[in-house]
């Protein structure tokens, strides 16, 4: 897919769209757009405006009702805007219909994931999980596209009749093309499956959690390595495995790709190697950053994945992470509106339904190194158990 920015041209400005059923609350509608906010930002994209409404269902042709589309193409050609990126996956006949009537490059949440993943995937394997995915979701969307393909057809050849579409023509090529990438990817898997296999009985540990929650740095302290970590979404698409030391204890640790409210399933399906990672450990590590508003909606995003990919079974360390960014606004003693999340402390947040987790929860910030020793404790205990277990006759080794 072709990138939307250049870094030698003024960053593009962007409306994000949002449609809220009738049971839908429009505080939790916000939520996802300060999301896709991030999304846009990650992508180097600049939001001028947020537009919302609220609809029984959304309309067949256009997603948005007539009269939202004429607000918006108004606003789009007074104000420039060069995207519009709706927050939701849309149709191929809708994004075509949206398309001309405003003009515009139309992007849903779905696509906009896709192109942040190739903008960010470094290594041939991810760059072919992510081409993957594109074309998987290309495929439906090729009507009335054909000209985007134009320059792939080279050496390619039409295979068919005069008379032959141009749309069966393209839907060849990126069938052709997806199962190329198959092929590679099997290829790809096998010998991620032999690397595996090849790290011998060391226990394995896997740093799971939302996007953007500090699995990275977490990563960093523990196998003294240095990872990439930015304050961006998705700066790990790759999985990178260190083997840990903590005292007389070895263990193999990975970080993983993070997740993300609506992930895109051709991106779940073409990552599988990647997730195999998780699905293969002997313990996650569940890290969540407490100082997000919606941490406990992303909490129960990452076990519905892990669920979803069957790993939801394994043992987990709870690591709730950013502790030195948690912030709240007390209420006032005459305030008798209903305590909120954002009226809590960090203390009275503890003994909300963390109280129930025992010793399998921890509150770390590991930007200035708070509670890692805790973290490190733990993990010894629990790896130490693990190992016991699978080789008891090395007990003298502890």
């Amino acid at each position: 897919m072709k990138d939307l920015h250049s870094t030698e041209k003024p960053k593009l400005t962007c409306v994000l769209i949002g449609v809220a059923s009738k049971q839908q609350e429009t505080e939790q509608v916000m939520e996802y757009l300060d999301e896709l906010e991030f999304l846009a930002r990650t992508y180097n994209l600049e939001t001028v405006r947020v537009f919302t409404q609220r609809l029984e269902k959304p309309d067949k042709s256009t997603y948005i009702g007539k009269g939202k589309v004429e607000e918006i193409s108004a606003y789009v050609k007074e104000n420039k805007i060069d995207v519009l990126i709706f927050d939701d996956e849309i149709s191929p006949s809708q994004q075509r219909n949206l398309e001309k009537v405003f003009g515009k490059k139309i992007l849903d949440r779905t696509t906009l994931i896709l192109e942040i993943f190739e903008q960010r995937a470094q290594t041939a394997h991810a760059k072919t999980q992510v081409q993957l995915a594109q074309y998987q979701y290309m495929l439906p969307r090729l009507t009335g596209m054909w000209t985007h393909l134009e320059r792939q057809r080279g050496g390619t050849g039409t295979r068919g009749g005069a008379g032959e579409k141009e749309i069966e023509t393209d839907r060849r090529i990126v069938r052709d093309k997806i199962a190329l990438l198959k092929d590679r990817l099997k290829e790809i898997d096998k010998q991620m499956a032999t690397q595996r296999k090849n790290r011998g009985d060391l226990i394995r540990v896997a740093l799971v959690g939302y996007t953007n929650v500090g699995k990275s740095t977490i990563m960093n302290i523990l196998s003294k390595s240095e990872v990439l970590a930015e304050n961006k979404l998705f700066a790990t698409l790759d999985t990178t495995v260190r083997k840990v030391t903590i005292d007389n204890v070895f263990f193999l640790l990975s970080d993983t790709v993070g997740f993300i409210r609506k992930l895109p399933t051709q991106l779940v399906e073409s990552f599988k190697s990647t997730l195999d990672e998780v699905r293969e450990a002997d313990l996650l590590v569940h890290v969540v950053d407490i100082s997000h508003k919606n941490f406990e909606d992303h909490y129960n995003v990452v076990n519905q994945t892990l669920h979803d990919i069957k790993a939801g079974d394994k043992p987990v360390l709870l690591v709730f992470n950013k502790i030195d960014a948690f912030k709240y606004t007390p209420k006032d003693e005459d305030d008798l509106t209903p305590t909120t999340r954002e009226n809590l402390s960090l203390e009275e947040v503890k003994r909300t339904w963390m109280r129930n987790l025992n010793n399998n929860c921890i509150f770390i910030s590991a930007v200035n190194k708070q509670n890692m020793e805790e973290l490190r404790s733990t993990l010894y205990k629990m790896v130490k158990e693990m190992h016991i277990k699978r080789y008891p006759y090395n007990n003298f080794l502890y």
